[in-house]
């Protein structure tokens, strides 16, 4: 029975207990890991090293040559556009789409305004034509009437 639980115990551990298998695995990942990766730091490292040090030696006093060359132009030119935009706005002052969208308003306000007068005023000749035409054949019936009743 002691011999059972002994090779039962092996067993489990062979299949289920990767502990020592693993360690192992690990610890060669982390030095081929480390070992490669060390090799191609250093590697960089210099190479940025090399790429500093060339634009420190030849680089800057070419771009010292080449600012002192292109910025007078760039700032001439970029005070040209900063006139420019001041004009712009100053135009743009000048003609305010708003202002000229509550002219145009107040205008066609007054022409409705005015419209409407208009219109009453007629609507009003209207109804005093009306109504004296109404009194001129009321009184001509009347008359009508009286005529023929006294016939």
């Amino acid at each position: 029975m002691a011999a059972v639980v002994k090779d039962t115990g092996e067993l489990w551990t062979r299949l289920f207990d990767h502990g020592p298998f693993l360690q192992g695995e690990i610890k060669y990942f982390l030095k081929e890991f480390e070992e490669r990766r060390a090799d191609r730091e250093v590697e960089k490292i210099f190479q940025i090293l090399e790429r500093v040090t060339e634009i420190k030696e030849t680089q800057i006093d070419r771009l010292k040559l080449s600012s002192d060359v292109h910025l007078p132009t760039l700032n001439a030119n970029l005070e040209v556009a900063v006139g420019m935009c001041n004009r712009i706005l100053e135009k743009e002052e000048e003609y305010c789409p708003d202002k000229a969208l509550a002219n145009n308003r107040e205008r066609r306000k007054a022409e409705w305004e005015s419209f409407v007068e208009d219109i009453t005023q007629k609507c009003s000749k209207v109804e005093a034509t009306f109504g004296e035409k109404e009194k001129e054949m009321r009184e001509y019936y009347e008359q009508l009437g009286q005529k023929l009743q006294a016939e």
